[in-house]
């Protein structure tokens, strides 16, 4: 009989934390785009974690269901489950839990209050199978305490985290997550490890920073030895991610300027390389995108820090182009700690991109600085008037205090 190569499936284990606790996940090399809108660039993991107790067990979160068979071959000598916890309600999380409970048909579902109605509506789960936990409730499992804490809108409304205490270990779900297919279990890799964060942050955290800020401060009374994300490495000396988020949040911005632009015939670029030259210049660091061809993650990672965004766009029919709005679209939902914003770029035979591109963004109304405007290839009145934008924007930055 011939084998054949399709009929061989890889085999996940199960890889300890602790005596207690089992990292039961899957790790995604392939997967190149996140809800069909956040690229991947590095692949992602989805984690779950098995926590034994003298009396019961516990599996926190799941997996994708693609990656469905990767955790039950871990959960295949796991005779017994008792709750399956449920920090997050979104289908990369909670999407293989009616499997799992297929296999374990009495254990129960334990969550936040709003997430019980979101997995009815995602996954199908029934009244019975679903057990609401108060915020600050605790759950025994003989020699082991779990704690349920809500940290709402860090993405979702329904989001909660674990903590375990005796073993000082959050489990923290997209909270402290990373975008990133790696064998490490541990985040040991500080420089990829705060890139993909930092990138995880810009794309999925930052619009909710003001929630962050909060759930950040309730997190403080707790000694935390081990945060365990759904998504990326363990970080087993949590104060460095802990410290990257303190950062991002609550930092002021730094004297730095996103400048994104995309040109149809030269003339945006050529502005765009001007005031680039001219911030420079002046002392300001500048993050410089063509949005042809950027790499729309770093973009975002760029206006974390940012004290000023720029975008150029040529006029197209009586608009922006299309990727210059997708940059201001993406400005506006993510609300970056940005203090000002200006358009600049070539007007056509009409204008009005700046106008759109402006409108776009309502959330940047009253921090607006003149807009550039050429009319074709810019001449020495339109550098001019780039050279008083620069000037405003460092006066902006200095009268800040950014550094």
């Amino acid at each position: 009989m011939i084998n054949h190569p399709s009929a061989w499936r890889l085999s996940v284990k199960a890889r300890k934390i602790t005596e207690h606790v089992d990292w039961m996940g899957a790790i995604d090399w392939d997967r190149r785009l996140f809800d069909a809108l956040i690229p991947l660039p590095d692949g992602t993991s989805y984690n779950a974690y098995l926590v034994k107790g003298t009396d019961k067990t516990v599996l926190i979160d799941t997996v994708e269901p693609h990656k469905l068979n990767e955790l039950m071959d871990q959960l295949a000598d796991v005779p017994k489950l008792d709750y399956i916890i449920s920090n997050h309600a979104e289908q990369d999380h909670s999407g293989s839990i009616p499997m799992v409970l297929e296999k374990y048909p009495n254990a129960i579902v334990l969550g936040s209050d709003k997430n019980k109605t979101m997995l009815a509506d995602l996954i199908g789960l029934t009244e019975s199978q679903y057990q609401v936990v108060a915020d600050g409730e605790t759950l025994s499992l003989g020699n082991l305490t779990l704690e349920f804490i809500y940290t709402p809108w860090v993405h979702w409304p329904e989001t909660m985290s674990t903590y375990l205490r005796e073993e000082k270990i959050l489990f923290s779900c997209d909270f402290f997550g990373s975008h990133l297919a790696t064998t490490d279990l541990y985040a040991h890799d500080e420089a990829t490890i705060y890139e993909a964060a930092k990138r995880y942050y810009a794309e999925i955290m930052m619009p909710f920073r003001k929630p962050i800020e909060k759930n950040l401060k309730r997190l403080e009374p707790y000694a935390i030895e081990i945060i365990a994300p759904s998504h990326g490495p363990i970080y087993d000396h949590p104060e460095f991610i802990m410290g990257a988020y303190n950062d991002w949040v609550f930092a002021p911005p730094k004297n730095e300027v996103v400048l994104g632009f995309i040109s149809m015939h030269e003339s945006t670029k050529i502005m765009s390389e001007y005031l680039l030259s001219a911030l420079v210049n002046r002392g300001v660091s500048v993050k410089y995108f063509n949005l042809e061809t950027a790499d729309i993650g770093k973009f975002t990672m760029a206006m974390v820090d940012a004290g000023t965004l720029v975008l150029g766009t040529p006029t197209v029919l009586g608009g922006p182009h299309p990727n210059a709005a997708y940059g201001a679209l993406l400005a506006a939902a993510l609300k970056p700690k940005i203090q000002n914003a200006a358009i600049i770029g070539s007007n056509g035979w009409g204008g009005g991109a700046a106008e759109k591109m402006e409108g776009l963004m309502p959330a940047f109304k009253d921090r607006f600085l003149k807009a550039v405007g050429s009319r074709g290839v810019p001449g020495a009145e339109d550098f001019k008037e780039l050279d008083r934008l620069a000037d405003e924007i460092c006066q902006k930055h200095q009268d800040a205090g950014l550094k």
